[in-house]
């Protein structure tokens, strides 16, 4: 379901406990959001956004660019 958050955090040779860390959560939750067996909290899609420097839309495969939007 979200398999940007897992092509992101391969791409950064980050193993999914340290990213599950950086958002203040367990391995296993984390897991569940890149599996798609849970969907991903707003709030933290937005902190993936952010540590990523790309887009919501991007990680939902609502883009195609993953620079995010600037006004």
């Amino acid at each position: 379901m979200y398999p940007r958050i897992r092509d992101l955090r391969e791409d950064r040779d980050l193993t999914q406990t340290q990213v599950a860390r950086i958002l203040g959560m367990s391995q296993t939750g984390y897991s569940k959001y890149e599996t798609g067996e849970n969907d991903v909290p707003t709030a933290v899609l937005i902190k993936l956004a952010r540590f990523y420097a790309t887009s919501v839309d991007y990680l939902l495969g609502e883009a195609d660019d993953p620079t995010p939007y600037r006004r």
